[in-house]
């Protein structure tokens, strides 16, 4: 993947730099200068544009090969990069001197924004680096796999069926790909068809006939990759129902939150983002209680008990966006889009998640971050413990304001909802990083300024 990726990188690169040629030649056909005194006295601007475009390019997923696949994504993330880099340069250009007009930045990007939508459609169209994949394993898990690739990676595979030892799949067509024969006609396959990837899409132990089948295949030069492996890359998520008797691949065995220097660097950002946003919100707070008091009875903040790292539990903090006792009966209740419960300036702060906001006291006290999973009830826990495999792994890192599952996922009302948000939980934490936690968090902040609320 990370080959894909690069060549991305470099045509963008050649794009953004054709289109920066281009602003010039504006420049100098309004008159103001030639273009040769252009290229040279103004050439600072290659690369600080790139940086710029590429940085937005990053944090608005077009290096995310699931938007890359589509191209109503593509120009959607595109247009955001655009505003992103739109608002950095009129910064730049009010705070730094500089010779060049506002009106150019507009041109380089209109230009740039073309030129890679031009070139990233051909892309999926043509699709240059799609790997020939074979997959081995006709089951749940195989189809799910094949399911997932042909509607939502279909530019960077080409599937050519499946193998399976059992008699009654041979011949027949399954998520469109047929099975094309048993373990033992996988090196020929492999050969026949210019296999460059094996799909193992097997959830329990390897028989010795299969496994020497597979070592053939790999001393032909061909990638055996797990199921949950390419399911992970694809959807960003961990697959737990198909993981079987492979249990370490869930399993988040190194990750980040070991590193000292991460730890350090994370505390770090949490307690300044933490003392920034509650200061604003002290702000804002006489407004939205007396709005919240008007609006219904009860009390502006209301707490609930969370379970946090290590399973202990905590007390969560937030403005009350329900009427009161919402739950008379005790019962805990999933919180669903579209709750009755939720009073009029309830749907507002909920559509800002401005209601969230009193968490970043429980970010200072350490119990929460600004980035990781969303704290569940312990309510809810006891029962989706029971249910889901793996959900107590969630408890790996500090919960969070932010995360992977909230970037991509919705409400959870449901058992099946939840595993959803188990899976994606699981993938951040096998890859958490500095630059992911960003990431989630300008993911976090842009549905806030989209108003894609709850």
């Amino acid at each position: 993947m990370k080959d894909r990726r690069l060549f991305l990188v470099l045509i963008d690169l050649l794009c953004i730099n054709a289109a920066v040629i281009f602003a010039f030649a504006v420049w100098s056909w309004r008159g103001d200068k030639e273009m040769r005194d252009l290229l040279t006295t103004q050439a600072y601007w290659f690369p600080l544009l790139s940086v710029l475009w590429l940085c937005f390019e990053y944090l608005s997923g077009l290096y995310d090969l699931r938007v890359v696949a589509q191209l109503r994504a593509t120009i959607r993330a595109l247009a955001q990069t655009f505003f992103l880099v739109l608002v950095a340069y009129l910064l730049i250009f009010f705070s730094i001197p500089t010779e060049l007009p506002r009106g150019i930045v507009v041109y380089h990007g209109i230009a740039a924004m073309v030129l890679i939508a031009l070139w990233r459609g051909a892309y999926i169209r043509v699709a240059p680096f799609r790997r020939r994949a074979l997959i081995v394993g006709a089951g749940n898990a195989g189809r799910e796999i094949a399911r997932t690739i042909q509607t939502e990676f279909q530019t960077h595979y080409d599937l050519v069926g499946f193998v399976d030892d059992d008699p009654a799949k041979q011949g027949q067509r399954i998520e469109g790909l047929i099975v094309l024969g048993t373990r033992a006609d996988l090196t020929r396959l492999v050969a026949q068809q210019r296999v460059a990837e094996i799909i193992l899409a097997i959830t329990h132990n390897l028989s010795d006939e299969l496994f020497r089948a597979l070592l053939d295949a790999q001393e032909l030069g061909v990638d055996i990759v797990p199921m949950p492996l390419v399911y992970e890359q694809v959807t960003g998520r961990v697959p737990v129902r198909f993981i079987g008797e492979s249990w370490y691949v869930a399993l988040p065995l190194t990750h980040a939150s070991s590193s000292d220097l991460y730890r350090a660097l994370k505390r770090a950002f949490d307690v300044t983002f933490a003392l920034i946003g509650l200061s604003v919100f002290a702000l804002m707070l006489p407004f939205i209680a007396l709005a919240i008091k008007l609006d219904s009875q009860g009390a502006v903040f209301y707490s609930q008990a969370r379970v946090g790292q290590g399973g202990r539990i905590f007390k969560v903090w937030k403005l009350r966006t329900m009427v009161r006792d919402a739950e008379a009966d005790g019962q805990a209740v999933w919180a669903a889009r579209n709750d009755p419960r939720v009073t009029r300036v309830g749907k507002i702060l909920r559509r800002l998640h401005l209601d969230e906001v009193p968490q970043l006291w429980n970010v200072l006290r350490g119990e929460m971050s600004i980035v990781g999973p969303r704290p569940e009830r312990p309510e809810f826990v006891a029962q989706l413990e029971k249910q889901i495999p793996f959900y107590r792994l969630r408890h790996a890192v500090k919960p969070g304001l932010a995360g992977w599952a909230i970037a991509h996922g919705d409400y959870v009302d449901s058992v099946e909802a939840a595993r959803v948000r188990v899976e994606y939980d699981l993938y951040y934490i096998k890859h958490q990083s500095l630059g992911l936690d960003v990431w989630i968090l300008f993911r976090a902040i842009g549905h806030v300024l989209a108003f894609k609320g709850r």
